[in-house]
């Protein structure tokens, strides 16, 4: 058995004929899906981060860095030139 929905698409009625047993999936998937989307909504909108503990690791992560790159950069700089060197005495 075919049923007949009239949708409107840009303004312009149009027929689309589906079966009985394509109404329920669609039913079926619907009540499947909807309770886990609300559920999922409910758990991110709940979430609020802990934004002054992002800040800090950032901060000391960025400290950290700028401290090696601040010791091993002559020692980097040596290593990187001599692998250059290296590569131009191979032609």
């Amino acid at each position: 058995m075919n049923i007949v929905n009239e949708i409107l698409v840009a303004g312009k009625r149009v027929r689309n004929r589906v079966t009985r047993y394509e109404v329920e999936l669609l039913q079926q998937s619907h009540a499947l899906i909807i309770p886990k989307v609300i559920r999922m909504k409910k758990i991110v909108s709940s979430e609020r981060g802990d934004v002054p503990g992002w800040v800090l690791v950032v901060l000391m992560t960025t400290g950290l860095v700028t401290a090696i790159w601040t010791i091993a950069a002559p020692r980097l700089t040596a290593i990187l030139r001599n692998s250059l060197d290296a590569m131009n005495g191979i032609r």
